[in-house]
């Protein structure tokens, strides 16, 4: 039996890799990734290599073993996931996996913004597969938010499209440490766990943090819909990728992230990294880098 882990050269499968490598030894630990090479350093502190595609179901023969525990992370292919999904889990059925948990989204069915429905469809396939689960609907990431300051400095604004709907979100850290404690704890089997952060926020509230701790004046700009499509599109976002950043900044407005049952800290055994530490970290990011503002 192996801790898998999916995608684990993404930004979240690298943190989970670092928090099992705390937990367990690294022989247990599986790193599954599409592209070896990136994959040197998990290799370099003695955990195993698996190649597989979502996309090939026959690069997922041999993926996983029985009994293995697996962190499915979701694909990052809108409108192909449902289909690369269910590979996955056809794959992890036939090998018989004891425990497979997937990153969802928070609120599950209650959600009705469009980056849910493929969420949904996973459930539901993961549900009838059989297989032992666990699902992880992880709410949004203050990185979702704090990746941007840069430009954020730059314009003097923060733009959206939530109006001034509450998200409560929580480091990529904290939902790895949650993914982490649910493949090797115990009893884990047909859960299901509403993550996110200890504390729901505005834009508002969030624009006003940054320009406290930069002392600059930094303000929420609340665009309609089809006007924050479109300066994401000139910003050169994707045209899909843009409606569906505001499709979900729609969500926030209707209260669909703002939900704080407080599952994520208990699981991970603290309180959530509060919004203002993640900003204060995000800035000394940006510390000594050429042309930064202010």
């Amino acid at each position: 039996m192996s801790f898998v882990v999916t995608g684990a050269t993404g930004a979240l499968g690298r943190l989970v890799i670092e928090e099992l490598l705390r937990r367990t030894a690294p022989g247990e630990i599986v790193a599954l990734v599409r592209d070896r090479a990136k994959a040197a350093g998990l290799a370099a502190h003695g955990v195993e290599i698996r190649t597989a595609d979502y996309s090939r179901p026959d690069s997922l023969q041999g993926a996983f073993a029985a009994g293995d525990r697996v962190l499915f992370i979701s694909g990052n292919e809108a409108g192909q996931r449902v289909t690369q999904h269910r590979t996955v889990i056809d794959a992890a059925r036939e090998a018989g996996v004891g425990l497979l948990a997937y990153t969802s989204v928070l609120g599950g069915p209650t959600a009705t913004f469009s980056i849910a429905e493929e969420h949904l469809a996973t459930e539901q396939a993961l549900l009838a597969s059989g297989v032992p689960y666990c699902l992880l609907r992880n709410g949004w990431y203050h990185e979702n938010y704090t990746g941007a300051l840069a430009t954020t400095l730059t314009t003097g604004t923060v733009v959206g499209s939530a109006g001034e709907g509450r998200v409560a979100t929580a480091a990529r850290r904290d939902y790895a440490e949650a993914a982490a404690a649910v493949l090797t704890g115990s009893g884990q089997e047909n859960t299901v766990y509403e993550l996110s952060g200890d504390t729901a926020w505005t834009m508002a509230e969030y624009a006003a943090e940054v320009s406290r701790q930069t002392g600059r004046r930094i303000r929420y700009r609340d665009l309609p819909p089809e006007q924050y499509v479109a300066l994401l599109v000139e910003a050169g976002v994707p045209a899909l990728g843009a409606q569906l950043v505001a499709d979900a900044d729609a969500g926030i407005a209707r209260g669909e992230l703002s939900a704080t049952p407080g599952e994520l800290s208990r699981l991970i055994g603290r309180p959530t990294t509060p919004i203002a530490e993640a900003i204060a970290e995000a800035l000394k990011g940006l510390e000594g880098m050429e042309g930064r503002p202010g």
